[in-house]
């Protein structure tokens, strides 16, 4: 039976060619979209899927309280905090601290600049690290042993060769024995790293580590399995008070199972983070999905009137309802299994697209159970669920009113189909709406003025290297090329945030407010280097010695001072006093949507991080670069070059909305295609249920146009409805998205204009199709009677 039923179905397909193309093409589309974001989805909710009983893992930041609010630092914990965690809460079976760094490793004429951490041998447990190679008990055992994964091991040795126990030179100084080997971390991983040495090679002859004044490390702890975890984060967060009699700052519990997904804190809490894209962009492929179901339907019925002869015949033969039932079902499943095999080639087309797009090596891989099952389940789904409404619809025919040609239009079915038509342009209206708001709100922040000129600013990593010790050689060599114009140095990335603290004192500063201060060490020529302005007083000069009781200070600090002239003020830090010779105008880091902590300038080279370049104008941008590279290797030997601008590090804090702007530009797009769709075959529909009317009209005068405007009237009605309904729903979660940044845009009413505009002239040029064939239709052939 249910080979009759596909034969028939396959026959009414070949015969309906046009339509069945119409419908196999969106259904094809929408499986696509889903499917490539139920791929982003499986990829960001498996995160950290390789640690064992991730569900015991914690990570250990700590919530700090400045202006009355909770602030959550991540690697922001003090270096004892780990074995105290082990050793007085009987829960915690493991705790190990975790300090990222960038070594430049050497061995058997090999290079390799990678990233790795300083850590105890509690991690290897709590990370679940697979040791191919060595034992995990005695990785540690000496300061000078490393372990490291075996993608680098093959780098540095070739993937034959046993390396256990061979030697590694880091940053051509210190010699580290091999003495395991772990396998790859898995791509999405929220903690990578590509080698671990002991953490006391970081921490030894550096006593400031050894207390609770400076945190400067993660701390991750696992749990046992009896453990009551709201009972162990209530122990965690009173060790710190306990310990510093501090009760402004304390250690929570984040989980393993957030680490990713759930990274955003406010006031001390989780308050989102990358799931909620996870669920818009679940729900818009939901959407899409079901706007290319309705699409379906709306051209399934629009060939009513075409299949009711057939219908009618068929019932007269001894067919009952449930038979149609089943084979229009049947129809539609044929329809999608057809767009389902449709889909598997589109995805493997756009996938490399859609992976440079969201930045993951997502495949699709059908031999996984998971992949197939689902892309069948999608099929099959959208199959049922948009063949349902046109399988009873037209089952429903009585025969002798077919037969007779009495029967009469359904009014609640035509109603339905327009209802359909209204919610597939209202989401297509909002989608174009916060296209165009993501965007707006992207683009206005971008040209903020961020206190520095970010344009054709080099970074260069300084750490490690001879950069610091030749620092002056460096600049003398760049200068005398003629291409560098001036360069300095910094102990941070100059758009992070980090390297703060809260024991910064000053005469008038209130005793019963922490106030959290960044400070930057810099060199004389680095403001000019970065176009930061010195707003009053005098910059540093030449000499470090002579600078070392003197200090530069922000706008934002300056106003903190109870006094209208803060410059030859006194600010006690660390033991010492300095005095405030320069006001320095805001710059913004860290967070791209407020506004930065106030910051103190202290002149330093030696500690720092990074080297900032700023060329001369006029110049060639690889001209720049190949005379940084060759005074690079002269005073900076055996290190790779390595460098970014300033502004791709800017424009790169803004990759989640840029995502959002992207997928929802993207899916504005389909629905709007599908949508049309669903239009061309109401419009259809709606020609073929006047054929008569539209003959009898042309007999008596009626010109093209006049018909034309009398179909394009309905279908224009239906798109402003579609606008009054979506216009406040897109301003309603466009506001509420945009609440969460604090430096935002208005939403300007020349978007709903434009969004409501192009659905408008996009409707009509759909309808107008079939109106034009429709109006030059021969009149005689839509009046005949047979």
């Amino acid at each position: 039976m249910i080979k009759n039923y596909l034969k028939i179905a396959w026959r009414n397909i070949l015969r309906n060619k046009g339509y069945s193309a119409l419908n196999v093409f969106g259904l094809a589309i929408g499986i696509t979209c889903a499917s490539l974001i139920l791929l982003w989805v499986e990829d960001e909710v498996s995160f950290n899927e390789g640690i064992k009983d991730k569900n015991l893992v914690f990570n250990v930041p700590t919530n700090q309280k400045y202006d009355g609010e909770w602030r959550t630092f991540f690697m922001a914990t003090p270096g004892p905090l780990a074995s105290v965690l082990n050793e007085e809460i009987p829960e915690v079976t493991k705790a190990a601290r975790l300090r990222d760094e960038n070594f430049l490793f050497s061995a058997d004429d090999q290079s390799i600049k990678s990233k790795g951490a300083y850590t105890d041998e509690d991690l290897f447990d709590i990370f679940d690290l697979n040791f191919i190679e060595g034992n995990p008990k005695d990785a540690f055992r000496n300061k000078n042993g490393i372990v490291i994964t075996q993608k680098v091991a093959t780098i540095l040795f070739g993937s034959s060769e046993k390396v256990l126990g061979k030697t590694i030179q880091v940053d051509q100084k210190n010699n580290y024995t091999i003495t395991g080997i772990i396998e790859d971390l898995p791509e999405n991983t929220t903690y990578s790293f590509s080698w671990l040495v002991p953490f006391e090679n970081f921490t030894d002859g550096k006593e400031w580590t050894n207390g609770y004044g400076s945190n400067f490390t993660d701390t991750f702890v696992k749990l046992a399995q009896t453990a009551n975890i709201e009972k162990v984060d209530e122990k965690v967060r009173a060790i710190l008070p306990a310990k510093t009699g501090d009760k402004e700052t304390e250690a929570i519990l984040f989980s393993a199972n957030d680490w990713h997904l759930r990274a955003y804190f406010k006031d001390g809490k989780i308050a989102g983070g990358r799931i909620e894209y996870v669920r818009l962009f679940s729900f818009i492929a939901l959407i899409i999905l079901i706007i290319a179901c309705v699409n379906f339907m709306n051209l399934a019925t629009a060939r009513s009137e075409k299949r009711a002869d057939e219908v009618g015949m068929r019932k007269a033969l001894g067919s009952s309802r449930k038979q149609l039932i089943f084979q229009f079902t049947y129809e539609a499943i044929l329809n999608a299994a057809l767009a389902g095999i449709l889909s598997i080639v589109a995805i493997i087309i756009v996938l490399p697209k859609f992976n440079s797009l969201v930045e993951k090596n997502l495949t699709l891989n059908l031999s996984l159970p998971s992949h197939f099952l689902s892309l069948l389940g999608i099929s099959l789904a959208c199959g049922v669920l948009a063949g349902l409404y046109p399988a009873f619809y037209l089952s429903s025919f009585k025969p002798i009113e077919v037969l007779k040609g009495t029967r009469k239009k359904a009014g609640s079915a035509s109603l339905i189909r327009k209802c359909l038509v209204v919610g597939q342009f209202a989401i297509s209206v909002i989608l174009i709406v916060s296209t165009i708001v993501v965007y707006e709100q992207v683009h206005h922040v971008k040209n903020r003025n961020i206190g520095l000129q970010k344009e054709n600013l080099i970074e260069i990593p300084a750490a490690g290297g001879e950069i610091i010790k030749n620092f002056e050689t460096v600049v003398q060599e760049l200068k005398s090329s003629g291409t560098v114009e001036s360069a300095g140095l910094m102990n941070s990335q100059i758009l992070a945030d980090g390297n703060n603290t809260s024991s910064v004192r000053w005469p008038g500063r209130p005793d019963d407010k922490d106030i959290l201060i960044s400070f930057r060490t810099i060199t004389p020529e680095f403001l000019n280097a970065t176009g930061m302005k010195l707003k009053e007083g005098r910059g540093f000069g030449k000499s470090q010695e002579a600078d070392s009781s003197k200090v530069l200070i922000s706008e934002t600090f300056a106003k903190l001072m109870p006094t209208e002239n803060p410059i030859g003020n006194k600010i006690q830090w660390q033991e010492q006093e300095f005095t405030v010779t320069g006001i320095v105008e805001d710059y913004l880091y860290g967070d791209m949507y407020g506004a930065s902590d106030p910051v103190m300038f202290y002149h330093q080279a030696e500690g720092a991080d990074y080297l900032y370049i700023k060329p001369k104008t006029g110049i060639a941008t690889a001209k720049v670069l190949k005379e940084i590279e060759d005074v690079l290797q002269t005073q900076n030997p055996g290190f790779p070059f390595e460098y970014r601008f300033v502004d791709d590090a800017f424009n790169a804090r803004f990759k989640s909305e840029q995502l959002v702007g992207n997928l929802s530009q993207i899916f504005a797009v389909i629905a709007i295609i599908i949508s049309c769709m669903g239009l061309f075959g109401l419009s259809a529909y709606m020609a073929e249920q006047r054929r008569k009317e539209i003959g009898v009209r042309k007999v008596l005068g009626s010109s093209v146009l006049n018909i034309v405007k009398l179909l394009s009237k309905d279908f224009l009605i239906l798109v402003i409805i579609a606008l009054l309904f979506a216009i406040p729903l897109a301003w309603f979660i466009m506001h509420n998205w945009l609440q969460d940044y604090a430096y935002r845009i208005t939403i300007s009413m020349w978007i709903f204009a434009f969004a409501g505009g192009s659905a408008i002239i996009i409707a009509l040029l759909t309808v107008s199709f079939q109106a034009i064939k429709a109006a030059i239709a021969n009149p005689v052939k839509s009046l005949r009677t047979e």
